[in-house]
């Protein structure tokens, strides 16, 4: 279960380093902000649904 709750997190960082990258790259000619967006929108995504599903596997597993 550990390893879920790492996984989890780890979406956080990613989306971190997505937003810092986008907010770098804001203003340049050409830069790619937007598709740092996109990929920092995905991963809190990924955080939520990981973190929904291993709750509901932990519910069903305590039975």
């Amino acid at each position: 279960m550990k390893v879920f709750k790492f996984f989890e997190y780890a979406y956080l960082v990613v989306m971190c380093f997505f937003l810092y990258e986008a907010y770098v790259e804001w203003g340049q000619e050409g830069g790619r902000s937007a598709l740092y967006l996109i990929f920092a929108a995905v991963a809190i995504f990924m955080f939520f649904f990981k973190r929904n599903f291993r709750k509901r596997y932990e519910a069903n597993n305590k039975d």
